[in-house]
């Protein structure tokens, strides 16, 4: 049985990762209401929320390919000292972001998902990320480029707020928003589920 792969995003990085692991898939595009529950860990938040675009993606999908299909739904969170730091609102927001992460360690927890008709495995990635010390002016200059605007955290690793790591503990690519080896271990593992 030949299974179909759906991508539940429509990110150009998260589509740019996932075929440089040689997939075919198809984009989906679910919406998803991302506010955390009350209490709820970063950690819990980001794999709920990387199996409700997978279940959301499925659920998008006619019965026939529905049928044969694996959907990839992948969620990336920012968190410093246990507080998840979102996309900034504005440019005070992301001074504030970018102030707090200068010469400082963070986590990048990415979480991923496969569902298909006979259920959901996620698996939790998390890189801890050492940003250099940040000037004023270089924050500044750095929100002038657009970048910061629409990225957790304030930046984008595979852009310029590549410049800002010193270090890196775990998956490049997960901080990007796909790690590459546990992504194709979790897709292998789904296809040889349903092929049991």
């Amino acid at each position: 049985m030949r299974h179909s792969l759906y991508l539940a995003s429509t990110s150009p990085r998260r589509q740019q990762l996932l075929g440089q692991l040689g997939y075919q898939f198809q984009c989906l595009s679910p919406e998803l209401d991302e506010t955390p529950l009350a209490g709820e860990s970063a950690a819990a938040l980001v794999q709920r929320l990387a199996q409700a675009k997978a279940a959301a993606g499925l659920a998008q999908l006619d019965q026939a390919p529905a049928a044969t299909a694996l959907v990839l739904g992948s969620d990336t969170i920012v968190v410093l000292d246990g507080e998840i730091l979102g996309k900034p609102l504005d440019k005070a927001d992301a001074v504030r972001t970018l102030r707090r992460l200068s010469g400082r360690s963070h986590q990048v927890m990415t979480a991923i998902a496969v569902a298909s008709q006979q259920g959901c495995q996620v698996q939790l990635v998390v890189t801890e990320v050492q940003f250099c010390h940040l000037t004023d002016s270089e924050i500044d200059a750095y929100w002038d480029t657009g970048e910061p605007a629409d990225k957790a955290g304030s930046y984008g690793i595979q852009g310029l707020g590549g410049n800002f790591v010193v270090a890196i503990n775990g998956s490049y690519s997960a901080v990007v928003g796909l790690p590459l080896v546990e992504t194709k271990q979790l897709i292998d593992a789904s296809v040889a589920a349903i092929s049991g």
